[in-house]
């Protein structure tokens, strides 16, 4: 940013000073030359009609006036003029012009020489041919010239050197914050996610990435907290059935003389399934988790809740589906149907007598609810339901071998589609009512 506005300066300056250098010494000059021709041709008309004064007026700022006969005699002049014999030399070759040069004159012998801008012109007079001499002072031009040239070539490269340094401790001073926040990151580690970077108190773009980047470690935050949670609660999920299984095994290893092996088989095999639902449950979780986009076409929940209903007969409650209209859901039908599963089974484990099915269009939604008959969930417990492997004291006496998964992952598998589930008022027992978009291809 230094060399770019000091680049962007210099061009600026640069164009400005050869503009300056190309235009302002011939304006001066110009200037200079009107007053001293304007002076010239005055008297030079006036010794045309002979009313020629013997002293001569000289306007503001031309110092020399003089008028000489054919023979060099001096017939007017101004009280100023220095008798030099170049002035007196310097006569025009061509009658009714004006010629122009620059001599050093002095209007005293003591005074040192300056430069003159100096003109004169021959014209007749009642008298013969004359010449008017006029003379002004180029002091305050060449003064004025010297002023420029010291500005443009001296002052060009310390205006550029100033503007790279305030440019340069601007730019540091406003990158300051910037450098506290990246100093501040270098020094968070995944193992203390508490620190936050400092807000600069500025109210401008530095002070938004610093308080986004605290969101941003506050959602991390949050999000290794959780995650931690997570693996804490799925290693003591999974070592329950795996402790099981060992132990099981273990004894018949042990004693293979007195074991039972159809039964430990079937304990076993129901450990393992135990085991293969609870991954099974933590693979999709972590799938909705990272957003993985599962291939999705349109199913009807209808047909899914009757396939399910159907797979159910003959379960330790019967199930009856009440309303199920044509319900078009884009979506993944493994995930949906693995919705409807989840739902399902906490009925089932829950219910007294029976568990009641719905599917509904409403608008440009669809409506699935699930009721049973069973304890119910207390409001305050509404939404603990669906926390990753959280289990009521109810829900862990009626069923030991739950995970604790199925209703967070049901939600997750709507929330992915769109939709929402939650727990609704139901006495007695409990609902759930699942609404996803309607699909209208």
């Amino acid at each position: 940013m230094t060399t770019a506005a000091t680049l962007v300066a210099a061009v600026v300056i640069v164009g400005a000073s050869a503009l300056t250098l190309a235009t302002v010494p011939d304006n001066l000059h110009d200037t200079v030359h009107n007053r001293v021709e304007l002076a010239v041709r005055r008297v030079a008309s006036d010794a045309r009609t002979g009313r020629l004064p013997r002293d001569l007026r000289t306007p503001a700022r031309v110092q020399l006036l003089r008028v000489l006969s054919g023979t060099g005699e001096v017939l007017a002049s101004s009280t100023s003029f220095p008798q030099d014999a170049r002035v007196t030399a310097f006569r025009p070759v061509r009658q009714e012009t004006v010629h122009t040069t620059e001599l050093e004159l002095a209007r005293h012998p003591e005074e040192p020489r300056s430069n003159h801008l100096l003109m004169a012109i021959t014209v007749r007079s009642p008298r013969g041919p004359v010449t008017v001499q006029g003379a002004s002072s180029l002091a305050d031009v060449d003064r004025a010239l010297m002023w420029i040239h010291l500005m443009v070539f001296a002052g060009t490269p310390l205006v550029l050197v100033v503007i790279a340094l305030l440019t340069w401790a601007a730019v540091t001073c406003a990158l300051r914050p910037v450098e506290r926040v990246r100093a501040e990151l270098a020094e968070i580690t995944g193992q203390d996610l508490s620190r936050r970077v400092p807000v600069p108190p500025t109210g401008d773009e530095i002070a938004d990435l610093a308080a986004t980047t605290n969101h941003t470690l506050d959602r991390l935050e949050r999000s290794a907290e959780t995650q931690r949670r997570f693996v804490a609660d799925a290693s003591h999920e999974l070592r329950s059935p795996i402790s099981a299984l060992r132990a099981q095994l273990e004894v018949a290893n042990d004693y293979p003389d007195e074991t039972d092996w159809p039964a430990t088989g079937a304990r076993a095999l129901a450990a393992a399934d135990r085991l293969t639902g609870i991954i099974d449950e933590l693979l999709m979780l972590a799938k909705l988790d990272a957003g993985a986009v599962t291939q999705r076409r349109v199913v009807n929940l209808c047909l899914v809740a009757e396939e399910q209903i159907r797979r159910r007969e003959g379960g330790r409650a019967p199930i009856f589906l009440h309303a199920c209209e044509t319900a078009p859901v884009l979506g993944s039908p493994v995930q949906l149907d693995r919705l409807l599963t989840n739902l399902l089974d906490n009925a089932t484990r829950h219910t007294a007598s029976r568990i009641d099915v719905e599917v509904t269009v409403r608008g440009d939604k669809v409506v699935v609810t699930v009721t049973d008959d069973g304890d119910g969930i207390a409001p305050e417990d509404r939404e603990r339901v669906f926390e990753r492997f959280t289990r009521l004291e109810s829900s862990r006496a009626k069923d030991k071998s739950g995970s604790g998964l199925g209703l967070p992952l049901s939600r997750e598998i709507a929330v992915a589609h769109g939709g929402t589930l939650t727990a609704a008022d139901q006495a007695p027992g409990a609902r759930f009512v699942a609404v996803l978009p309607l699909h209208r291809g």
